[in-house]
């Protein structure tokens, strides 16, 4: 018994979108993934960078509090 693997599901779906929006319409489609690829890319890294600033900035109130109840 074989199933349909994902790389099987992928094509068929090609195919299908090829056929409903034709040739003019797939490549603007190509397009429109790509830059929603690059954007989401791109959200990604900045909410990384967000999380990294989040981080260091807990770390360091952290040793800051340690340092007062060393001193008290």
């Amino acid at each position: 018994m074989s199933f349909i693997g994902l790389n099987e599901l992928v094509l068929i779906g090609a195919v299908i979108l090829a056929l409903i929006l034709g040739p003019k319409k797939l490549p603007q489609l190509a397009r429109s993934l790509g830059e929603s690829k690059k954007e989401f890319k791109k959200s990604m890294k900045e909410a990384d960078r967000v999380v990294e600033e989040a981080s260091v900035d807990a770390e360091s109130e952290a040793e800051d509090v340690a340092e007062e109840v060393k001193e008290e």
